[in-house]
């Protein structure tokens, strides 16, 4: 009897954590896809309806037309199709994705360029992110998320 509830007990508890861990795991998940708002940084709305889209590509990243995109992003934008100059001595440098939220490429594929912010003391957290297919993509919560710009 000892025997049967000790393998009980082996079986059961790693069980119960292992559904526990899955539970946590889909309420995050169910968190994140449900979360949506303006950035209180930027005010931008991902997927509104005035000018921007959601969901254009198959990738489901969010969207973003340029019209909706701060003074600023715009200014960084004309600097980047006009080949700089650039602010800051680290425009245009490779941006590596660590964060992975871009499509996965090789390295040197995506370069990054700083977006002003008003008030700030340094570059901020705002950047613009140039792919080598000529993608861009805005972020105003330094890659924690982002935007692909429709032009």
């Amino acid at each position: 009897m000892l025997h049967r509830v000790k393998r009980i007990r082996e079986l059961f508890i790693p069980g119960v954590f292992g559904l526990l861990a899955l539970i946590a795991l889909i309420c995050v998940l169910a968190s994140c896809a449900t979360s949506s708002g303006a950035s209180p940084a930027t005010g931008v709305t991902p997927g509104a309806t005035s000018g921007a889209q959601q969901n254009n590509r198959d990738d489901g990243m969010p969207t973003v037309a340029v019209a909706q995109l701060p003074d600023e992003a715009r200014t960084t934008l004309a600097l980047i199709k006009s080949g700089g100059p650039f602010p800051y001595h680290q425009d245009g440098v490779v941006f590596q994705n660590r964060e992975r939220l871009l499509p996965r490429e090789s390295s040197g594929y995506y370069h990054e360029y700083t977006v002003e912010t008003p008030g700030s003391s340094d570059r901020g957290a705002r950047r613009i992110i140039k792919a080598r297919d000529g993608t861009l993509y805005y972020t105003s919560d330094h890659y924690e998320s982002f935007m692909r710009i429709v032009q």
